[in-house]
């Protein structure tokens, strides 16, 4: 958990990181691009945007702003943390296995039971992340991916995620961690040794309950590749609009999670020592 003393620099990330000035305008902030289509010089021959669900300077812009506050090197926006959790399923071939914590957000336990299992014929097994020797337990030939959520949704669940990496890193499973709980200002996965963070942008990342949105980041060159491939072909990106009204929604991140804790703390203080 990141302590206060480093408040600033997180503001200051999440305002600034990976922006920069629009080059035809100088636009500080970057302009919404509801483009489809770009102009080539030739097939092929372009600058550097071919199509709007390949290539968006919007959603870019968002994008490396949350490599940034993730203290990651990529990051990649989807339409929903659902679509998210769908891209990186499809890193795993048909019948892996994936070690998963008991206590799992609804939406991603329907779609490990109701979806994959059928679709793609993935095994999962849940198990107490609580100790994370648990995870080594239940490792199995095919385990391809331990996938993490903490703090857990609904129970508040803490796993130890340097633990949780360690195991993962030493067999050589892909490792994932749902943030959306806690988001970037409070802790960072990747530091700790993970593969891949996720989060729900709908919630604390946007913080306005006006967008639904999902993203990975990472900062593993060849999952970055992977997941780049993978977020092209299956084509659950995020727009435009709801990247410009995310990335704004996380340039205020810091602030609102300082509140949130502070009046969390204030109520927790006073439900400690009321008589009921």
């Amino acid at each position: 958990m990141a302590d206060k003393s480093n408040m600033t620099g997180f503001n200051t990330i999440a305002i600034h990181g990976g922006q920069y000035p629009d080059p035809t305008t100088g636009a500080v902030i970057t302009p919404v691009y509801l483009t489809s289509t770009y102009q080539q010089e030739a097939p092929g021959v372009h600058k550097g945007y071919d199509y709007g669900r390949s290539h968006n300077a919007t959603r870019y812009a968002y994008e490396r702003a949350l490599a940034a506050v993730e203290q990651g090197t990529d990051a990649f926006a989807f339409a929903s943390g659902l679509a998210a959790e769908g891209a990186a399923l499809d890193l795993l071939d048909k019948d892996s296995h994936i070690i998963a914590v008991d206590d799992l957000y609804g939406g991603t336990y329907r779609l490990f039971e109701r979806v994959r299992k059928k679709t793609s014929g993935l095994e999962i097994t849940y198990v107490d992340m609580t100790d994370a020797e648990n995870i080594r337990k239940a490792i199995r030939p095919n385990t391809k991916m331990v996938w993490v959520e903490t703090p857990s949704n609904p129970l508040l669940r803490l796993v130890d995620l340097k633990a949780a990496a360690a195991i993962a890193k030493e067999h050589g499973l892909i490792s994932v961690a749902d943030n959306t709980f806690a988001s970037p200002r409070l802790q960072n996965p990747l530091t700790f040794g993970f593969d891949i963070v996720l989060h729900s942008t709908t919630k604390y990342i946007n913080g306005h309950s006006d967008i639904i949105g999902g993203a990975l980041i990472t900062a593993d060159a060849e999952i970055a590749e992977r997941l780049r491939f993978v977020q092209n072909a299956s084509g659950a990106i995020a727009g435009a609009f709801d990247s410009f009204l995310a990335h704004r929604g996380l340039k205020t991140l810091g602030i609102r999670v300082e509140r949130q804790s502070s009046s969390a703390i204030e109520i927790a203080r006073y439900l400690e020592s009321h008589p009921a």
